[in-house]
């Protein structure tokens, strides 16, 4: 792919990326637990924007960038437990809870880089979930939905993901680093 052409793909998935954050915005279930679930993956776009002369990234990368963070995006917009697409699910197959946080949970698996960073974040999400109910002594885990073992559940996504993104993409992305052209004209 050409530079020129892989430059406007990657402002592409930046155009859509930012109007999914704008909606995001727009009447959220809740403007603080909006701002603590859209942080890590605007806290990730700065940097990668910062980076983007210096360090470009495959556009492979930068899919899965734009995927997560508009996943993160619409669950902020509705909180996770009330995504409505997934109330839906859950209507439909009679579930006990909205899984799109688990979803959520199995997409940061599919597309991270590697599988310790995707348990690592994983769990740093888990951690937070437990210190935010520790902070707001609401007295269970934010997006437990009464779930006790959702943490380990959640988890268990997270490596499921990772383990099928290796094994599915691992070749295709090293393919991609090799025909990359790493010099910045």
């Amino acid at each position: 792919m050409g530079r020129d052409k892989s430059i406007r793909i990657h402002l592409l998935f930046l155009l859509v990326v930012t109007a999914v954050f704008i909606w995001s915005f727009i009447q959220p279930e809740g403007y603080l637990i909006w701002t603590m679930e859209v942080l890590p993956a605007v806290a990730v776009l700065i940097i990668v924007i910062a980076a983007y002369n210096k360090f470009r990234l495959t556009t492979l990368s930068y899919i899965i960038i734009a995927n997560l963070s508009i996943a993160m995006f619409i669950g902020a917009h509705y909180t996770y437990s009330k995504v409505p697409l997934f109330n839906w699910i859950k209507d439909y197959f009679d579930l006990n809870r909205n899984h799109y946080d688990r979803f959520g949970h199995f997409l940061k698996g599919l597309f991270a880089i590697t599988l310790s960073f995707a348990l690592a974040i994983g769990t740093l999400y888990e951690i937070i979930e437990w210190l935010a109910s520790i902070i707001s002594k609401c007295g269970k885990a934010l997006g437990t939905q009464g779930d006790f073992w959702d943490a380990q559940r959640d988890m268990s996504l997270t490596l499921i993901g990772s383990i099928i993104v290796l094994l599915i993409l691992s070749k295709l992305h090293n393919k991609l680093l090799i025909k990359k052209d790493f010099s910045i004209d």
